[in-house]
């Protein structure tokens, strides 16, 4: 009997998988602008939904192992909430661009995998004598919780998000800069020199803490106007967001047109951007190509 209900269980299982799947191919689709678009606030508390769904699954095997008809009832139930999330989800994403968008995605799979690990790790459990659920069940409930609640600080529109991914960049760019200010100008002393080199043959980590110390005279005038031209990026970044997010009160709920397009294209360009500094830092270390360093200078300063 006890084979027969683990068989029913997983079958029944692997029919609501089946069933989220195919949903979530829907997230991967741009929904109709002629849809009605669902608040990201009515997303959220279907979100609740689903953690207290998990909560209930944790209570369930909180005792003695649960008959296979209310565990079973219990998945329809979770899975019937689960799947009211995506679909809501899919609906608030008219308007979106492919920024809001993605952070969307990212936000909904992760309830969706913490969902399935909580699902799976109950039903193939069934009738196992060889883990303890009373252990086990709790700390995947409690990463449903998280996953859950994470939707609360999911951007709920296209100049959030975008302005998120600015801040991204900048927060890279000072990284940038912080390691380029900590560049420093090699020894005069030659004997000093020819101990340094023997060190760093002797010693993979020695060599590590001395990256960037030997700049000669030359390579640190190039470290530093570079630093000038990184802060002076950081400056436009900032400006930037701070511009993009002043328009929050402008933003139209199915503004989909130009109006996120050319902030999405303002994004790319940060990106863009941010990679090319990073290119920059990497190539301030010695032995510096000064070809390489005025490519990636002249490509910075063109965007100005």
């Amino acid at each position: 009997m006890g084979k027969a209900e683990s068989a029913r269980l997983n079958q029944s299982l692997s029919g609501h998988l089946n069933t989220i799947h195919e949903t979530l191919q829907l997230l991967d689709q741009t929904p109709a602008s002629s849809l009605d678009k669902q608040s990201w606030a009515d997303v959220v508390k279907t979100g609740d939904q689903v953690s207290k769904q998990a909560t209930i699954v944790g209570m369930l095997w909180s005792g003695e192992k649960p008959e296979a008809k209310a565990i079973e009832e219990n998945m329809a139930m979770y899975f019937n909430t689960l799947q009211g999330l995506l679909l809501l989800s899919h609906g608030s994403m008219v308007g979106a661009g492919p920024t809001l968008s993605s952070a969307i995605n990212a936000s909904i799979k992760q309830v969706v995998d913490c969902s399935f690990k909580l699902m799976m790790e109950t039903v193939s459990s069934y009738g196992s004598r060889n883990k303890d659920l009373k252990l086990v069940v709790p700390q995947l409930v409690g990463a449903v919780w998280e996953a859950c609640d994470a939707l609360k600080k999911t951007p709920a529109s296209n100049i959030t998000a975008i302005g998120r991914a600015m801040t991204q960049v900048a927060v890279s760019v000072k990284d940038v800069i912080r390691e380029m200010k900590e560049l420093k100008p090699g020894s005069s002393d030659q004997t000093e020199a020819a101990s340094d080199d023997d060190t760093r043959l002797n010693g993979s980590d020695s060599l590590s803490d001395e990256l960037g110390n030997d700049l000669s005279p030359e390579e640190m005038k190039v470290a530093q106007s570079a630093i000038g031209v990184v802060s002076e990026t950081v400056v436009v970044i900032k400006e930037l967001i701070r511009t993009v997010t002043g328009l929050l009160r402008q933003e139209k709920p199915k503004d989909n047109g130009n109006f996120v397009d050319s902030l999405e294209k303002l994004l790319k360009l940060c990106q863009e951007i941010g990679l090319q500094i990073d290119e920059l830092g990497a190539s301030l270390y010695p032995p510096q190509e000064l070809s390489s360093n005025e490519s990636i200078f002249g490509e910075n300063i063109q965007y100005y």
